[in-house]
C-alpha cells in the first residue's frame, strides 16, 4: 500500500497533489471507500461521522473532492457480510480514507473486521488517514495525555481480545496530529516532545496544514504548514 497520513484530511494544495501523486491518476478518475467507524465512541460521533461520509466540512473535504465513485465501509458489519464479497470491494477501490475519532475503538474493528489482515496485500492502494485514522497504523498509542482514546476497552467481537496499546504497526512511526490548534491548547509543542520521548520509535508532530507520505517505507513530509520529528 501507498499511505497519506494527515492530521486533518486533504486540506491544502500540497497535501491535494501528494494524493493524485500517490493515486496515479486524477481523483476524478479514482474510485475511494471511506470509513468513519472510529467516530462512533465519541459523543459526536454520529453526526460527525455523518458530516465526513456527507463532505460537509469544506474546511476538510476528503469525500468531497470529486471522486469518480465513493462507497462507505463499515467496520462493525463487516463479521456478518460475506468475506468474498467485502473484499472484492476493497481490492477494486483505488483509496481508502479512514477518518478519525477514537483510536482504540478504530483499532479493534480494523482487526476483528479482518481489514488489518488484508491491508499489506492491497498493493497500489492509497491508504488516507486522518488523526486516528493515521494514528492507528504507528507501533503503539502509548499513555494518552487528552481524552482522545476511550475510557473503557470496546468489548470482544468474534472472540478476539480487546484493543490495547498496541495499534497496526504497518509504519515505525508514531504520530502527534493537530498541533498547536486554538481548540486543544494541550496540543503544543511541548506536549509532543513530553508524548514522543515516551516512545521507542520517532514522532511525526504535524499540524492540519501537513501530511506524512509513505511509499515503500521512504518517508516523505508534505506541508504548507509546521510539524517537527522527534526521535527517541
Amino acid at each position: 500500500m501507498k499511505f497519506l497520513l494527515t492530521s486533518d484530511g486533504v486540506t491544502n494544495p500540497s497535501i491535494e497533489r501528494a494524493l493524485v501523486e500517490l493515486l496515479g491518476k486524477p481523483i476524478a478518475a479514482s474510485t475511494a471507500l471511506c470509513v468513519a467507524t472510529a467516530m462512533y465512541s465519541r459523543s459526536i460521533g454520529f453526526g460527525g461521522a455523518y458530516g465526513f461520509i456527507a463532505g460537509r466540512n469544506p474546511a476538510q473535504p476528503m469525500t468531497a473532492l470529486g471522486w469518480k465513485s465513493l462507497g462507505m465501509l463499515e467496520l462493525t458489519a463487516l463479521p456478518s457480510i460475506d468475506r468474498d464479497d467485502w473484499v472484492g470491494a476493497v481490492r477494486q477501490a483505488d483509496a481508502l480514507l479512514v477518518f478519525g475519532g477514537d483510536v482504540m475503538f478504530l483499532c479493534h474493528w480494523m482487526r476483528a473486521s479482518g481489514l488489518a489482515d488484508l491491508l499489506p496485500s492491497l498493493g497500489d492502494m492509497v491508504y488516507v488517514g486522518v488523526s486516528s485514522g493515521s494514528m492507528v497504523l504507528s507501533p503503539d498509542f502509548g499513555t494518552a495525555y487528552d481524552d482522545w482514546f476511550c475510557r473503557e476497552p470496546p468489548a470482544p467481537a468474534n472472540n478476539l481480545p480487546v484493543a490495547d496499546d498496541r495499534a497496526l504497526g504497518v509504519v515505525d512511526f508514531s504520530i502527534f496530529p493537530h498541533l498547536d490548534i486554538e481548540r486543544n491548547p494541550q496540543n503544543s509543542m511541548d506536549n509532543a516532545a513530553l508524548w514522543a520521548s515516551w516512545r521507542s520509535n520517532p514522532t511525526y508532530a504535524i499540524d492540519d496544514a501537513t501530511a506524512i507520505k509513505v511509499v515503500d517505507r521512504e518517508v516523505e513530509v508534505v506541508s504548507e504548514g509546521h510539524w517537527k520529528l522527534f526521535t527517541p
